[in-house]
């Protein structure tokens, strides 16, 4: 004979059941939520703009690739403010030229804060050869935020 009792303490027939969370459970939850969130969102908000040097890094290492490709068969660095054109157009005076140098059917890409690279050659850091410079996140040359081709590329 099996008989199920049931305590008068857990179950009571007039008492509605409980199906809502109370108010203070609720701000608990967001207080615990909220420390969570102060913990961990600091660690992550430098890592876009991290990315986004990381990436101009890059873009100025493959400009640098294509330029001494180019340098090697023409014999001279492309002149000029546009002479990043030179690497994916034929200029008039390449006689040996055997691009393109870069594979972008739309032209130089901007850096990854939507600001045009300068190149210039001869350069005013390399004289015998050429700079190229993201202007960084604040859009401005000559600031410590730009990303050139002849500082030390910090980690």
């Amino acid at each position: 004979m099996n008989m199920i009792i049931k305590s008068p303490i857990l179950f009571h027939p007039h008492r509605p059941a409980r199906k809502a969370f109370t108010l203070v459970e609720l701000l608990l939850v967001l207080v615990v939520l909220g420390t969570l969130a102060a913990i961990v969102l600091p660690k992550f908000s430098g890592t876009s703009e991290r990315a986004r040097k990381t990436q101009a890094e890059t873009q100025i290492s493959t400009f640098k690739t294509a330029l001494d490709m180019f340098e090697t068969d023409n014999g001279y660095y492309p002149k000029g403010k546009s002479g990043l054109m030179d690497l994916i157009q034929q200029p008039r005076d390449a006689q040996s030229w055997h691009g393109p140098y870069l594979q972008n059917e739309s032209g130089i890409p901007d850096d990854p804060w939507r600001h045009p690279y300068i190149y210039v050659c001869p350069g005013k850091h390399n004289p015998s050869s050429y700079d190229i410079i993201s202007m960084g996140p604040d859009g401005r040359e000559g600031t410590d935020d730009d990303i050139t081709n002849w500082q030390n590329q910090k980690p």
